[in-house]
């Protein structure tokens, strides 16, 4: 099966790419200016408001600096409030359609969503995990995707900066830098209100008002509300899930006494409430069939955008988030002092069926209750001076509390199941009540409701950074850039987790030792006619040995391939014992220091075209495993068994990442015409021991894979033909792999091609505005193809063992596997602009009802099997904005 686009989508793609003027690319294109969004001129900003920018003449603070988009160094997407409301874009996941270098990916919920710029993203399935690409709202660091995933507020304008941006940014921007600006209050009297519905019930309501509180103070508030039913049905209870219930509200103050001196007060507040996430089974096993015979109901494989689900457990995702901010500026002469001081707290609490199935094989299996207290200080100087030489300097300092806690717990069917794969494993020869009995356990001891795994962990994180750049000019048009961020980070966990699996518990190969004896011992009393049941002593067991060598090599023989498919029985040992943090052992540290670089050339040619070549690095901190798979390394593992500390069934693994150190080289062409623009970027980019968190069925394997890279190209252009008609084109050309991958959990990956990312991705676009008397009638849109991908492979199913016992992933199996994506997004919006502020419009996303599998995984505790995640459908509907 080859779950690509539909034939009628297909056929639209081709057609689309044929005739891209007649759709949209809505990722340059008409802004709301803002001189710095760092130092909030709010008598300039009203201003602006009203001016349309065009292509690269919008400005953006890539480099902490208000510039152009034609005059910045850097290759940098810009996503406007304008294209924001047009293009319905609810939620920074949504900027995908719109920026091709980017993606983004969410799974058991929200908190798992994992955003990826040229590729380069770390997994959100671990709390431990801070991400690769780093986001910013208003200069404040969001150190989770859960801390900002909600609807869009006030929106200025979004940058998604591609490449490392560790030498200006104090926090983990080895990938990449989302960085969201929000409206400054005004004190020129305005606001707006909006409603949206749509199908699935699909309501969106949304107010911003600002104005001035005094001839110094002005102010602003918005909030907003989003309620939607869920696209998936849950056929055991008949709930609708991946359904859209959320809020925020944002208020500023901005206190401005002179033209020297500013000072921005934020706080705001979100709220989410949602069934989220519904997984499909893709491909079902002799596992599935054990829990169809208990009774229990999985999708229809074979109709998997069917949008049915069977989960027994009620998914839920709630996160709340809220926090203030305070950003001052003072400018003295030419140089200009700024500081942004942050306290934010997020939480989750996360509800999911982790069998994803109506069978009760785990009830309260709660996946996530986590809480994230962040503190944020940054100061930096930047001069303004009209000579050849311009500098930056900085300071940042974080300090993060994380509070972690999740579980799985045993469902009343889940003995039932396991005994269903205990005979299936022995030909029936084996039964749950027999393994017991094997064991010595007391009937009705092993897989019972209420044992799982309860998981309790901490993590302190406190880094602190330097940093500064400076520009000089030697000739005219030339410009040099030198840029320079040392990062210091430590982190401390503290762990106090604990297993009541009590099979889990059993030590297998001991206990095949003891039998082994045993029955060893017995047999020999035999041979040496012994009173009927009376075990050898080690003295006679010694002497029967020495006159029998052979009987006895025998005997032993005998005996171990009796007791040796016990070992088989390892695989149902689902929640082992855990080796808490920190012990004699481990210390639960991690101390990294690092020091990034950036040095450019740019050379401005005419005013009508410049290029730059730089080098940059970045670097993000170690990751640690904050999750019930977290492992001691080898070494610690075996000081451990070594001091007798290490719990039963201890295997070695990792407790965390070793830090990402990323490399970029690139180079940059601008050009802007006034009726058209263009910006081309060839770059190489490389991660150094990229963190890596893999779900093998039954958990997470957190690695580094020694070097992940990408070759790539970028363009983005602009034309205006005619002053009604807009034509934009933007293209992504990767070449990821795994240079070199030599311990993943899987084998040696070196050399291969990285699943999931789409080698070539291109939005095509226009806008037509046609005047209308004083108003205006705006047809916009935009087609975003993606190129035939493998979907990150279910590992699990393509693993075969070696000779010497270890894990072997099977390239070739994996590369024949049917699960791919393609995806043809076709978005639009029809909009009647009344000369007196009123909007109404007529929108769609996913016009085509293209449907994809997004992300696959090994169906938990059930072998073969395969799971996965499906797109969201068309979605429509019709939306009214007042501006006054």
């Amino acid at each position: 099966m080859n779950f690509i686009a539909s034939p009628f989508a297909s056929r639209c793609r081709i057609a689309l790419l044929a005739g891209a003027a007649v759709v949209a690319f809505p990722t340059i294109a008409s802004a709301q200016d803002q001189a710095d969004s760092n130092s909030a001129n709010a008598s300039q900003a009203q201003s602006q408001d009203d001016t349309s920018a065009i292509g690269n003449e919008i400005i953006v603070t890539a480099t902490k600096r208000a510039q152009t988009l034609q005059d910045v160094p850097v290759a940098v997407s810009v996503t406007t409030a304008d294209t924001i409301e047009r293009a319905q874009i609810r939620d920074v996941s949504d900027l995908t359609s719109v920026v091709p270098s980017l993606s983004a990916s969410q799974s058991q919920s929200q908190f798992a969503t994992t955003y990826s710029i040229r590729g380069f993203g770390t997994s959100g399935n671990n709390i431990g995990l801070e991400p690769s690409v780093a986001v910013y709202v208003d200069g404040v660091y969001r150190s989770r995707a859960i801390a900002q995933i909600g609807d869009l507020p006030d929106i200025q304008r979004i940058e998604v900066l591609r490449g490392p941006q560790s030498a200006l940014f104090g926090k983990n921007a080895s990938a990449g830098v989302i960085s969201i600006v929000t409206k400054a209050p005004s004190f020129t009297p305005h606001g707006s209100v909006e409603a949206s519905y749509g199908n699935y019930n699909d309501v969106v309501a949304k107010a911003y008002l600002t104005g001035p509180i005094s001839d110094t103070v002005a102010a602003s508030i918005a909030g907003g509300y989003h309620r939607r039913d869920g696209y998936l049905t849950n056929a055991y209870n008949g709930d609708d899930m991946n359904n859209r219930n959320r809020w925020f509200a944002r208020g500023q103050v901005l206190f401005e006494p002179s033209s020297d001196f500013s000072f921005r007060l934020i706080a705001d507040y979100d709220r989410i409430d949602e069934k989220c996430c519904g997984v499909v089974n893709l491909r079902p096993s002799a596992a599935t069939l054990a829990i169809q015979a208990l009774g229990g109901m999985v999708n229809d494989y074979r109709t998997p955008f069917a949008d049915v689900v069977y989960s027994d457990v009620v998914p839920t995702s709630k996160v709340e988030n809220w926090g203030v901010s305070g950003q001052a500026d003072y400018t003295m002469n030419s140089l200009k002092l700024t500081s942004i001081t942050a306290y934010r707290q997020s939480s989750l609490n996360a509800d999911q069926d982790v069998d994803f199935t109506s069978a009760k094989l785990a009830t309260g299996a709660n996946i996530g209750q986590a809480k994230i207290k962040t503190f944020t200080q940054e100061l930096r100087l930047a001069s303004d001076f009209d000579g050849p030489v311009n500098f930056l300097l900085g300071g940042y300092f974080f300090d993060e509390n994380v509070d972690d806690h999740d579980q799985i717990v045993y469902g009343s069917d889940f003995r039932n199941y396991v005994d269903l794969l205990i005979r299936g494993l022995t030909a029936n020869t084996q039964s749950a009540d027999s393994i017991e009995a094997t064991f010595g356990a007391p009937p009705n001891t092993f897989w019972q409701a209420g044992q799982g795994f309860f998981n309790n962990m901490k993590q302190h994180d406190q880094a602190w950074s330097v940093f500064g750049n400076v520009d000089i000019q030697p000739i005219d048009n030339l410009t040099l850039t030198l840029g320079i961020n040392y990062t210091h980070d430590a982190k401390d966990v503290t762990t106090n987790s604990y297993s009541t699996d009590l099979f889990s518990a059993v030590d297998i190969p001991g206990a095949i030792s003891q039998i082994n004896a045993y029955y060893t011992a017995l047999t020999v009393g035999q041979y040496l006619s012994l009173p009927a049941g009376t075990l050898a002593s080690p003295a006679q067991i010694a002497y029967f040995q020495s006159v029998s060598p052979t009987g006895y090599n025998a005997i032993v023989q005998g005996v171990s391939a009796q007791t040796a498919p016990l070992m088989g029985f390892q695989a149902l040992q689902f929640l082992p014992p855990f080796q808490n943090i920190p012990n004699a052992v481990e210390d639960g540290r991690t101390r990294d220091g690092n020091v990034s670089y950036i040095a450019r050339l740019a050379y401005e040619f005419n005013p009508h075209l410049n290029a730059y070549i730089s080098y940059s690095s970045g670097f993000k901190a170690s990751s640690w495993n904050l999750s019930r798979d977290s492992r001691p390394s080898p070494a610690a593992y075996a000081a451990l068994v070594n001091q007798g500390l290490a719990v039963t069934n201890l295997v070695p693994g990792s407790r965390f990442a070793d830090p990402e150190i990323a490399e970029n080289y690139e180079l940059g062409i601008k050009g802007n015409w006034g009726l058209a623009s263009a910006n081309l970027t060839f770059f190489k980019q490389s991660i150094r021991n990229f963190q890596t968190n893999t779900f093998t069925g039954t958990g997470f394997i957190l690695a580094n894979a020694g070097k992940q890279s990408t070759f790539g190209v970028e363009f983005d252009g602009m034309a205006r033909p005619t002053d009604e008609l807009t034509l934009e084109v933007a293209v992504t050309y990767l070449d990821p792999k795994y240079d070199s991958f030599v311990a993943s959990p899987f084998g040696d990956l070196s050399g291969t091609e990285i699943g999931n990312i789409s080698k070539f991705v291109a939005n095509f676009g226009a806008t037509w505005d046609q005047p209308i008397g004083d108003d205006h009638l705006i047809l916009r849109g935009n087609f975003r193809y993606a190129a035939p991908v493998q979907v990150e492979p279910g590992l699990l199913a393509f693993i075969t063992t070696n000779t010497n016992g270890t894990p072997n992933y099977d390239t070739a199996r994996a590369a024949a596997r049917p699960f791919r994506r393609e995806d043809d997004d076709l978005n639009a919006s029809l909009t009647y602009s009344f000369a007196n502020g009123l909007d109404l419009m007529v929108w769609g996303r996913n016009l085509l009802d293209h449907r994809s599998i997004t992300d696959i995984f090994d169906s938990v505790a059930q072998s073969q099997s395969i799971s996965g995640y499906v797109n969201q459908p068309r979605t429509y509907g019709v939306s009214a904005r007042f501006k006054f």
